[in-house]
């Protein structure tokens, strides 16, 4: 059973979490949302389709999953933003150890996990789609490993709208983001990164100088502003927007090409 401590905590959480959702229903919602099922393959299709259609179905709708959820985030962020602005450090503390440290952390990593997935989609659905190009030459050499914008490059240059889908990711998660989050995503990772609205990181930074020697600098990392966190979150959201809207357009290509190639088959008909 809770002891005195326990419960008094637990009444403080919940009355915040209550202002919380106070301040988000009280707010005007921001963005908008990637949709669902909008692409538009035949329900009859040869076996040689099942792959396209399966990876076309999960990895769709995760890409709407996981960009809705940033845009659910950024309004997260402002609303915790101004529920804690007039709490004093204990009470920022608690709060942030219950709630915000996870909230920002997933937020922070999503720039980046978006852009992989995009490359790992769009890579895999022109790989299968480019049966419908050339289907006598077609090999499934698909690289294995980790993939990257330039990793998927030989397997999608040949539709029109990669190249916009391309520039479209390319800015996701990029240096300025980086930057203004002090490295988050790779320093949460890889080694020490900053605290969320209270507390200190990197008193303590190592480098091999260019003579050969090591430098010592001695300092801090201040906490992330949440309010500057959901700015920087919002212009990332807003790129992922973007490169759906370019994902959507060359899936549409592919669309059509799976669609004119098995008319030439017989299998179903060109104006559907």
């Amino acid at each position: 059973m809770a002891d005195e401590f326990t419960l008094q905590r637990s009444k403080r959480l919940i009355e915040r979490y209550t202002q919380l959702r106070a301040e988000l229903d009280a707010s005007e919602a921001g963005g908008r949302f990637m949709p669902y099922s909008w692409w538009s393959l035949p329900g009859q299709l040869s076996f040689e389709w099942m792959a396209y259609r399966l990876m076309l179905h999960e990895y769709a709708s995760e890409l709407s999953n996981i960009i809705n959820d940033l845009t659910h985030h950024v309004s997260r962020l402002r609303a915790w933003a101004a529920v804690i602005a007039p709490l004093s450090d204990d009470e920022k503390l608690e709060v942030t150890h219950e709630f915000i440290d996870m909230l920002g952390t997933v937020a922070l990593g999503q720039p980046y996990a978006i852009k992989s997935r995009f490359a790992y989609a769009a890579g895999h659905l022109c790989h299968q789609a480019n049966q419908a190009k050339d289907p006598a030459s077609w090999k499934d050499d698909f690289p294995k490993k980790n993939l990257y914008l330039n990793d998927i490059e030989p397997y999608c240059r040949g539709w029109k709208k990669y190249r916009r889908f391309k520039l479209r990711v390319e800015p996701i998660a990029g240096s300025a983001f980086n930057q203004k989050s002090d490295n988050f995503r790779h320093n949460y990772n890889h080694g020490f990164s900053s605290r969320f609205m209270i507390g200190l990181t990197g008193m303590v930074s190592r480098a091999e100088e260019a003579t050969g020697g090591i430098k010592y600098t001695f300092g801090c990392n201040k906490p992330l502003d949440l309010g500057e966190i959901a700015d920087l979150i919002e212009k990332e959201r807003d790129l992922c927007y973007l490169a759906f809207d370019a994902f959507q357009r060359l899936v549409e290509e592919q669309v059509a090409a799976i669609r004119a190639y098995e008319a030439n088959q017989g299998i179903v008909k060109a104006d559907k």
